[in-house]
């Protein structure tokens, strides 16, 4: 499911993707459930041209029809037997919103008996299988794919089927359809239809056809790419002279044809998006009578249209002489007129003849004129800092390209100048790097205490003679802890001031500790000799016996 919701977020044109969106919350304001049908989910599926939606809605879609003029669509028919309403969509989208029916022949070539049914019902009243699939555009199933008659097979055969053996025998007009359609695809018959094809050609299934059938598929006919191309299979099955007596491939303006698709082209590179049916069938039928022509205009059941298709010769002259107005002098006055004329006018006038001046500013507008897009965006902008993250870039952009068509921006200076206002001020100076993993020189406090000998002694595995012999070691100067700088005292500022100026001594004062790590002064402490065996401490030796006072002689008087 999620696939084929990827495929409608994609398939479809912004334009197409905005009609879907506004006919869908229509039905949902109604509480209507909505399926997407027919040719749009075949041609979504097989990669083909969209050319207009057909949505089937359960319920009455005809109560529909202000909701849909308040949304902003056109009402061009409506067909109150099937409940039926053809729409022209904004952005020049074909729509159709028909109601879930169930559909029963009693008679060839006559309207069918209807009555209401699901979507699968509707399905079965389908004419091919890779046209009785529906996508569901509910909330809570959007995305799901309805295909009871297996149309994606067909699709990736590239066949078309009937859904049963009465087919063709119901509805006539469905085998000009399937050479239409075979003819646009490049597809074939599927053997059983296609036997079923020519037992109904051959027992003249053709003659119950409806004239509304009939007028349905002659407007098909301004809707296909190459129009020359399916008239030519119609009229080799024999069915152009069913459509219409007077159609024929003489009376077709062929180098018309030939011309409009290539303007079309052209005005679709712009931007604009015509809808070109009306002029297609101008030029099918420019070589016929006003009577047969009219005879055609009344056999289709969309009259909007009809309406369309009769309007476009004075369309295109209101708009001719719209543009060769005074005040269309300017190149960028002419071009904002152009992007928001009517297309369609334009494109006939573009393949009509027309006063120099007119045909002149559409062909800067087709040709020379989005050159100058080209140079865009300007150099400079990058250097200004005025990138695609501005909230103003397309207005600049937009402002520029009419300035560039008025020849007001041709030097440095004159591009300068006009950015200057749109370009935002420099960033601030980033701050400076912080220096990491560079050693802290550490003082050494003055007065150290003497260190304990038993990290010496443990460290060696054993004692120096002094200690043996009862005497005092000689202190060791240890390393002052290492302390941030935050943190000295102010006790150990004047300490260090004291001993640089008292006088060094010669072999007590230690030496300074390297920035790896702190050392003791090599001359604190001899280091005691290697014995393997602590040296036993001697006795004392006996004091020797002092010899006797000599005795005091006392002299004789």
């Amino acid at each position: 499911m999620a696939d084929f919701i990827y495929l409608l977020e994609t398939r479809l044109t912004p334009d197409q993707q905005r009609a879907l969106a506004l006919v869908t919350d229509v039905a949902r304001a109604h509480e209507m459930n909505i399926f997407l049908t027919g040719g749009a989910v075949r041609d979504i599926l097989s990669g083909f041209i969209i050319r207009d939606l057909d949505f089937a809605v359960q319920g009455n879609p005809l109560k529909l029809h202000k909701d849909f003029e308040k949304a902003g669509a056109t009402i061009e028919a409506v067909d109150e037997s099937t409940r039926t309403i053809m729409l022209l969509l904004p952005g020049n989208v074909r729509g159709e919103v028909t109601a879930i029916r169930s559909e029963k022949y009693e008679k060839p070539g006559k309207p069918p008996e209807i009555t209401q049914g699901t979507i699968y019902d509707d399905m079965r009243r389908r004419d091919f299988t890779v046209n009785a699939m529906a996508l569901s555009l509910n909330p809570g199933s959007r995305g799901l794919l309805t295909d009871p008659f297996n149309g994606m097979a067909d699709i990736e055969a590239k066949v078309l089927r009937i859904l049963h053996n009465y087919a063709f025998y119901e509805e006539p007009s469905r085998m000009i359809r399937a050479t239409r359609l075979c003819t646009r695809f490049h597809w074939t018959l599927e053997e059983r239809t296609q036997v079923r094809f020519d037992a109904a050609k051959e027992n003249r299934y053709m003659d119950n056809v409806s004239d509304r059938a009939l007028g349905h598929e002659v407007e098909q006919l301004a809707h296909e790419d190459n129009p020359v191309e399916v008239l030519k299979a119609l009229d080799k099955e024999g069915w152009l002279k069913v459509l219409d007596p007077h159609l024929s491939l003489s009376k077709v303006d062929s180098a018309g044809l030939s011309q409009m698709f290539k303007v079309k082209a052209q005005m679709q590179e712009v931007g604009l998006n015509p809808d070109a049916s009306t002029i297609v069938m101008y030029f099918l039928t420019r070589k016929l009578g006003e009577k047969a022509i009219s005879a055609i205009q009344k056999q289709i059941p969309n009259k909007g249209f009809v309406e369309r298709w009769r309007h476009v010769e004075d369309d295109a002259k209101n708009f001719a002489k719209r543009l060769a107005g005074k005040d269309l002098a300017l190149p960028s006055q002419t071009w904002k007129f152009l992007m928001q004329a009517k297309p369609e006018a334009m494109l006939f006038c573009a393949i009509t003849p027309r006063p120099a001046v007119v045909a002149q500013k559409l062909k800067n507008f087709l040709t020379k004129w989005p050159q100058a897009r080209q140079k865009l965006p300007f150099p400079e902008m990058a250097e200004m800092r005025i990138t695609a993250d501005h909230p103003d870039y397309k207005k600049i952009q937009d402002e520029a390209f009419l300035l560039l068509l008025d020849g007001k921006l041709r030097s440095h200076n004159e591009i300068v100048k006009f950015l200057e206002p749109y370009s935002p001020p420099e960033p601030p100076p980033p701050p400076p790097p912080v220096r990491r993993g560079r050693a802290i020189k550490k003082e050494v406090p003055a007065a150290v205490p003497a260190a304990a000998p038993d990290a010496t002694l443990k460290k060696r595995g054993r004692k120096p003679k002094s200690l043996a012999a009862g005497q005092p070691a000689t202190p060791v100067a240890q390393p002052a802890p290492a302390l941030p700088p935050a943190q000295k005292t102010a006790a150990q500022k004047p300490a260090a001031v004291a001993r640089k100026a008292a006088p060094p001594a010669k072999k007590a004062a230690p030496k300074k500790p390297s920035a790896k790590k702190a050392k003791p002064a090599k001359k604190a402490a001899k280091k005691p000799a290697k014995a393997k065996k602590p040296v036993k401490a001697k006795k004392p030796a006996k004091p020797k016996k002092k010899p006797a006072p000599a005795k005091k002689v006392k002299k004789r008087k």
